[in-house]
C-alpha cells in the first residue's frame, strides 16, 4: 500500500493533470478530423442516363472512403430533396430545356457546380427505317401515339407542348409509361419493324445498340444541345469539403457514360458497371478525387 504523503499526493494530481491534457488533446484531433462528415446521400431520377452516372460517382466516393447512400426519385422530388437538403446531391440536371420548370422553381436554394456532361440532346426518336424526318411528316403512324416515360419529366412536359404546338400532332395522344418500358416497346417494335415513336434522349445505350434518328423540330420545342449539371445542397461543402470537391470536378463523355448504360441494359448490376469502369478509367477519376 502506498503511503499517502503530500509529495506522493502532488505527484499523482500532476500525473492525472498530464492523463486530462493527452486526452483533451486527442478529442481534440478527433473532433478536427471529424468535422469531415463521411455520410453522403446522393438523389437521382431512375433513367438510365442518371443510374450510371450516380452509380459511378456513388463509386468514386466510397472507394474515397464515405459510406454513400443512393436514391432513386421522381424528377421533381429528386430537385426538392437536395433543395430542402434531404439530400446532398445529384449530377442529373438537365439544362437550359428539359429541367428548365425544376430548375426555376429550387435555384435559390442550390449550388450549381456547373456542367458534368456536354452535347446533350432530347426530342422525339424513331427507328431509321420510318419515313418521318421531321415532326412536322408525322401523320398516322404508330397509331398516332408517343411512347413516354414517367409522368412529370422535362422530357414528357416538352413533349405535350409538342402535341398542343405543331398542328398536325393535334389528335396524336402521349402515353406515359417508364423509361424502362419505353426501350421494351421500341426493341419490341423494331424486332417486328413497325412504327414507333418515343421521347428520347442522348447519350443512352439505345443509340449504339439500334438504328435511330431525331426527328428535326423547325419549331424548337426541344431546345438545342443540353447539358447535364451537378447540384448540391448549400449545407454540403461545410458538412463535406472533400465529397463537395469531389462532386465539383466530376465531368465525363458522352462515350463514358454510354458504355455504362449498355452494360447495365445488357444485365450487369449498376454497382458492377460502375466498378467495372471505375477501375478502367484511374486517371480520369484521379482528376476528381486528387
Amino acid at each position: 500500500m502506498i503511503k499517502l504523503t503530500r509529495k506522493n499526493t502532488l505527484k499523482m494530481m500532476g500525473a492525472l493533470v498530464g492523463t486530462l491534457l493527452l486526452t483533451a488533446c486527442g478529442s481534440s484531433g478527433e473532433t478536427s478530423d471529424s468535422k469531415e462528415q463521411k455520410n453522403i446521400e446522393l438523389a437521382y431520377v431512375e433513367w438510365d442516363t442518371e443510374i450510371a452516372s450516380t452509380h459511378v460517382i456513388g463509386q468514386v466516393l466510397k472507394d474515397e472512403g464515405y459510406k454513400v447512400k443512393l436514391t432513386g426519385l421522381d424528377n421533381s422530388i429528386m430537385w426538392e430533396a437536395v433543395a430542402n437538403d434531404k439530400a446532398d446531391g445529384m449530377v442529373a440536371g438537365w439544362l437550359p430545356t428539359s429541367h428548365k420548370s425544376q430548375y426555376e422553381k429550387n435555384k435559390e436554394d442550390l449550388v450549381d457546380l456547373g456542367v458534368n456532361l456536354e452535347g446533350g440532346h432530347s426530342g422525339l426518336v424513331v427507328p431509321k427505317y420510318m419515313k418521318a424526318d421531321s415532326i412536322e411528316d408525322l401523320s398516322d403512324e404508330a397509331n398516332k401515339k408517343i411512347t413516354g416515360i414517367e409522368p412529370g419529366a422535362g422530357i414528357m412536359t416538352l413533349t405535350q407542348n409538342a402535341i398542343d404546338t405543331y398542328e398536325n400532332l393535334g389528335d396524336w395522344k402521349l402515353k406515359s409509361s417508364s423509361s424502362g418500358a419505353m426501350t421494351v416497346a421500341l426493341s419490341q417494335a423494331i424486332k417486328k419493324k413497325e412504327d414507333i415513336v418515343i421521347t428520347g434522349w442522348s447519350p443512352h445505350w439505345i443509340f449504339i445498340k439500334y438504328d435511330l434518328k431525331y426527328l428535326k423540330d423547325p419549331k424548337k420545342i426541344y431546345g438545342s444541345e443540353e447539358q447535364i449539371h451537378t447540384f448540391v445542397s448549400k449545407k454540403l461543402k461545410d458538412k463535406s469539403q472533400g465529397a463537395y470537391d469531389i462532386l465539383d470536378k466530376f465531368a465525363w463523355s458522352t462515350e463514358d457514360m454510354e458504355s455504362v448504360m449498355l452494360d447495365i441494359s445488357e444485365g450487369t448490376s449498376p454497382e458492377d458497371a460502375a466498378k467495372k469502369w471505375v477501375d478502367a478509367n484511374k486517371n480520369k477519376v484521379a482528376e476528381w478525387t486528387k
